[in-house]
């Protein structure tokens, strides 16, 4: 079986329209999106005939990230929205449910407590979600949010080792001026890893899994940097310290990178059993390579032509490897 373990929702236009509905309104009137039955039926179908093309059999749908809206302003629309959100995508679950399982987002804020997206997180747990989508950055890219390392986010770290779900890290939009949401995610990514890496949240939260995007952002590229930092004697390493490749593989990372040899970088520097098929499809990827005549975004025969891999490493990338990391898998076809 193979499991795209990153995937975001394919929705109608009426989900976003309901995004301007809340600004217009400033959230004073709820209402619904307008996503008639037939409109996402023929959305889901459509997703799930690209699954077809390229020998996917399940996907993990999140929201998309870069409209999440986290900073949106006044914050009260963010539930609503996150809520609109979750919400189709258990819709398209119920109507393919051996095709697709859902990570949801929560309704974080900026400058608000963790505890805010709880009920929102409790909720996408009864409904059967395998995870929870974060953006590391809630400011996206207007402020300072409080690094994953930080204890600011320690009440979500406990209420998701409670539920037993793991965490999808993903930056969502960008407003900074220097950079576009595609440029943030990467900056985002490596912070993460390396903010977390810096504090004992491992140690304090042994159990929790965390899957970053996009190949872990630029650290596997520049981790000759981390290695000599971890081991520097004037930087607090030593013989006896941790090495940064140890270390790393407290995480787990999927393979939406375009480019083979950035993936093959990947699975030699944190090892196959770290590393969960996910393509992001359709998404930015979807565009046609003209070295390969097919879309960058179709990674497994990437996978499939690396020779340094063994048939064992290949399934679990394509799937034990997901079905660790998301133990509620078990109830999607093929499951045990």
């Amino acid at each position: 079986m193979i499991i795209d373990a990153h995937a975001h929702l394919v929705a109608p236009e009426g989900l976003y329209a309901y995004r301007a509905l809340l600004l217009a309104s400033g959230g004073y009137h709820e209402g619904r999106p307008n996503v008639p039955d037939a409109a996402l039926a023929k959305a889901a179908a459509g997703n799930v005939a690209i699954m077809d093309s390229v020998g996917t059999d399940v996907q993990l749908l999140s929201p998309r990230p870069f409209h999440l809206a986290t900073s949106m302003e006044p914050s009260r629309l963010v539930a609503h929205w996150v809520r609109a959100n979750n919400d189709t995508i258990a819709r398209t679950i119920a109507l393919h449910p051996d095709r697709f399982a859902g990570v949801g987002a929560l309704p974080l804020v900026p400058d608000q407590p963790v505890s805010v997206g709880f009920s929102e997180l409790d909720r996408i747990a009864e409904m059967g979600f395998v995870g929870a989508l974060i953006n590391p950055d809630l400011h996206e890219g207007r402020g300072a949010t409080p690094t994953l390392g930080d204890r600011y986010w320690y009440p979500l770290y406990e209420k998701l080792v409670e539920r037993d779900l793991p965490m999808h890290v993903h930056s969502a939009g960008c407003f900074s001026e220097r950079e576009t949401y595609s440029e943030h995610f990467v900056t985002e990514e490596s912070i993460a890893i390396l903010s977390m890496l810096r504090s004992p949240v491992f140690a304090d939260f042994p159990t929790l899994r965390v899957m970053i995007s996009h190949g872990g952002g630029s650290v596997p590229y520049q981790i000759g940097r981390w290695q000599a930092e971890a081991l520097h004697p004037a930087l607090g390493g030593g013989p006896g310290a941790e090495r940064f490749e140890t270390a790393l593989r407290r995480f787990w990372f999927d393979t939406v990178l375009h480019h083979p040899p950035s993936l093959e970088l990947l699975l030699r520097t944190v090892g196959p059993d770290r590393v969960l098929f996910g393509t992001e499809k359709p998404g930015s990827g979807s565009a046609p390579n003209p070295d390969t005549g097919r879309a960058f975004d179709d990674i497994k025969p990437v996978i499939e032509g690396f020779d340094f891999l063994s048939d064992a490493d290949r399934t679990a990338v394509f799937e034990t490897n997901a079905r660790q990391v998301f133990p509620g898998l078990k109830t999607v076809a093929g499951g045990s």
